[in-house]
């Protein structure tokens, strides 16, 4: 009789949940647009949206977990914050589109030939150049500088195989960048001490020049828009445990913010029950897989049955452990962790065409109500 009300209040819960999904839009709008440069490393692109973040939490009533919401640290990068001009065979390409530069690449300013090397790489020995010809272009983030400059050119770009150049690219290393993770919670009712913790990365991969910036739509506006209407859903509806949520920065360069964090907490992680990361969460009609399925037998079996009865995926795919997200370091010191990202729709990743107007969202409302009914199954055992 117990399980069977159980149940019921599950299924009623799950169908009376206010999410907004116009919210959710335009949070994932917002965190793409210019304003925040791709939430990187130039432009301030990074500091601007831990603000904007922060003072979400605050505009919520959420409690911060340190001072004005953020848990600041550095860490050394590789940036392109000027010049980033590139002409292959008397044809100027544009950066993004047709070329992108190595994350570690250095300076370089000159002409000359190419060397062919093989069928798909090129070199300038004299400016230390290589030229690489790939099949999509796909960026990510860099702590060092190498003692050359390598650049990809999108295979479609060039009419014929590359043969001259003239460039001039600007690098930038700042050996300890300023990053901020943003930190909030909602106090529990009844046990205040056990804490279920909300997590998603808000970096990205910045800009690549003046002109060039990478949205990051699905990585992880999405995720943040999760994150951001379960913030203020458990904010206007507090829980009997803690609800924390983490906006993890450095997630680009080396899940750095999270590794961080598990080392200097701000909660002791011995009280977190369990731990949802999300990230690539903008899309799902494929369902979504769940890393860490295999380590935690149990709650693996109540997600599905959160799923089953409100109908909301159409699979949750298992998946082991895996050092691929910000839940790996917590999982490494002992919480429980799961990290899961849709399946299905837009291939755009880590490029200029991760944009708002191509996600779709489509899974969001179910995601929500997937992660809240998880939770009301945890705080009931």
């Amino acid at each position: 009789m117990k399980r069977s009300l159980a149940i019921l209040f599950l299924v009623a819960t799950l169908n009376s949940f206010s999410q907004d999904i116009a919210f959710a839009r335009k949070m994932v709008d917002t965190l793409s647009s210019p304003t925040f440069w791709g939430r990187g490393y130039t432009n301030d692109g990074m500091k601007k949206a831990a603000a904007f973040l922060a003072g979400e939490f605050r505009s919520y009533g959420l409690t911060p977990m340190a001072k004005d919401y953020l848990q600041t640290f550095t860490y050394p990068v590789n940036t392109f914050p000027g010049k980033m001009d590139l002409n292959i065979n008397g044809t100027d390409l544009v950066p993004g589109k047709d070329f992108i530069v190595d994350p570690s690449a250095r300076a370089v300013k000159g002409n000359g030939k190419l060397e062919q090397v093989d069928s798909v790489q090129f070199v300038n020995r004299e400016n230390k150049l290589i030229i690489k010809l790939v099949d999509k272009l796909t960026w990510s983030v860099a702590p060092e500088v190498a003692g050359y400059t390598a650049i990809m050119i999108d295979k479609k770009s060039l009419p014929a195989p590359p043969a001259t150049f003239k460039a001039n690219i600007e690098n930038k290393f700042v050996d300890a960048f300023r990053a901020a993770n943003v930190v909030g919670m909602v106090r529990g009712t009844k046990k205040p001490d056990s804490v279920i913790m909300i997590t998603a990365h808000y970096d990205h991969l910045g800009g690549m020049g003046k002109d060039t910036y990478f949205p990051g739509a699905n990585d992880n506006a999405s995720g943040l828009s999760l994150l951001l209407n379960l913030a203020h859903y458990y904010a206007a509806h507090p829980a009997p445990y803690t609800i924390g949520f983490i906006c993890f920065a450095g997630e680009e360069a080396g899940l750095i913010g999270s590794k961080y964090y598990t080392e200097h907490p701000l909660l002791p992680l011995n009280t977190i029950r369990f731990l949802l990361n999300t990230d690539l969460a903008g899309t799902g009609e494929e369902g979504i897989t769940v890393v860490n399925a295999s380590e935690f037998p149990n709650e693996f079996k109540l997600l599905n049955e959160v799923n089953d009865l409100g109908k909301l995926l159409v699979k949750i795919n298992p998946r082991g452990k895996a050092a691929n997200s910000d839940h790996y370091f917590f999982s490494e010191k002992g919480v429980p962790a799961f990290f899961f990202y849709t399946l299905g729709g837009i291939k755009a990743y880590h490029d200029v065409y991760d944009k708002a107007e191509t996600l779709p969202l489509n899974e969001h409302e179910d995601l929500f109500k997937l992660v809240v009914g998880f939770n009301e199954k945890l705080m009931s055992k």
